[in-house]
């Protein structure tokens, strides 16, 4: 049964309650209990709830937990938004598998944005990432060591999406428990093996792991699709070891990432920046694109153009746009994902991923 204590008055029965202190004073709080306030917070008065990030541990009638990552990104809601949701059915009843759940950056919810500027990347920081000294680097890794004591299920990763994408899941493995976990939510699944340091990637170590893209932020279809996927998990006796027919998914494979020079000037059908991105351009988010397409405009004279860089790191232009007549073309066939014209999210992280079909004969059966 869920309990609501006073905040700070934590159970005594379990080997991390309290709060760990990394070397620079950063909390990780652990809780068994949900704090007052809680089910009834935004993320934006979140931090009256929670000082940072705070880890959660709450028992249930099966003993395998399902870990639930929220707020990687102070801007996406829907991992808040679908947890009470979740909560709420089960006052007063036990739940239905043992829970735990990381809530991140409190700080960034607060603001309304994705990070604050003295912070990294929450979702880059995790273990077999970059390495790094920061708090936030010794909190994930502290997370994974605390969780890697249970017995795991599976992992969430709960995330909006800034420009107009449809809801779909993704896999750092091709593994029939992970691609079965994450066509319970969607049959459009991406597999993605770049950028490192997420957190989906730290957990595929530990068990099935999926990341889902729920919409953009303050959608009610993404919320609820979200809170139907948690509650289907709790219920669920084990996740299938065995093929998924081809006729029950799409697979793509994220093959790049495209970003805009740091020094580049950048508007939306603004010909006096160096890079002007098209308009309507997050319309082409999960359309298969061919050679010719054009992605934006540069300002005569100018010679930048997007930075494609691979899996491997390596910068691939060549293999995948052209310039002619002031325009930034396509010169092979990919699908664009996470498009988006917000400079302040392409800043931040990306303008877009590129992505190709998986051939799905190759994993699954027809």
């Amino acid at each position: 049964m869920l309990r609501f204590n006073k905040a700070g008055n934590l159970f005594t029965n379990g080997p991390y309650n309290g709060k760990i202190l990394t070397d620079d004073a950063i909390v990780l709080t652990i809780l068994e209990h949900i704090p007052d306030g809680f089910l009834e917070t935004t993320p934006r008065s979140l931090f009256r709830v929670l000082q940072g990030p705070t880890l959660i541990h709450l028992p249930g009638r099966q003993e395998e937990r399902l870990f639930v990552c929220i707020l990687q990104h102070g801007n996406e809601e829907v991992g808040l938004s679908a947890l009470q949701g979740l909560l709420r059915k089960y006052v007063n009843q036990a739940l239905p598998r043992a829970l735990s759940v990381f809530v991140g950056n409190v700080a960034a919810a607060r603001a309304g944005v994705r990070h604050l500027d003295t912070q990294p990347d929450y979702n880059r920081v995790w273990p077999g990432g970059s390495a790094g000294d920061t708090p936030e680097h010794k909190i994930m890794q502290q997370v994974v060591d605390i969780m890697k004591t249970h017995k795991l299920f599976a992992s969430i990763d709960l995330h909006n999406n800034i420009g107009i994408n449809p809801h779909y899941a993704c896999v750092n493995r091709l593994d029939h428990r992970f691609l079965q976990l994450a066509n319970i939510f969607s049959r459009t699944v991406v597999y993605f093996t770049s950028p490192k340091g997420v957190q989906s990637l730290a957990f595929a170590e530990l068990c099935p792991s999926t990341t889902l893209e729920c919409g953009q932020a303050g959608s009610s279809r993404g919320v609820t699709h979200a809170l139907e996927f948690l509650d289907a998990c709790m219920h669920l006796a084990y996740i299938p070891n065995h093929p998924i027919s081809a006729r029950d998914m799409d697979l793509f494979h994220t093959v790049a990432v495209v970003k805009i020079p740091e020094a580049a000037s950048l508007g939306v059908e603004d010909l006096d920046t160096d890079i002007s991105l098209l308009e309507d351009l997050e319309l082409l988010n999960f359309r298969e694109l061919q050679p010719g397409t054009i992605l934006a405009s540069t300002k005569p004279g100018s010679d930048y153009s997007f930075e494609v860089w691979g899996e491997d790191g390596e910068l691939k232009n060549d293999q995948y746009l052209r310039g002619q007549d002031n325009k930034i073309l396509l010169t092979r066939p990919v699908m664009p994902s996470m498009l988006t014209i917000k400079e302040e999210a392409i800043r931040q992280d990306c303008l877009c991923y590129f992505m190709e079909r998986y051939p799905l004969p190759a994993l699954v059966m027809p």
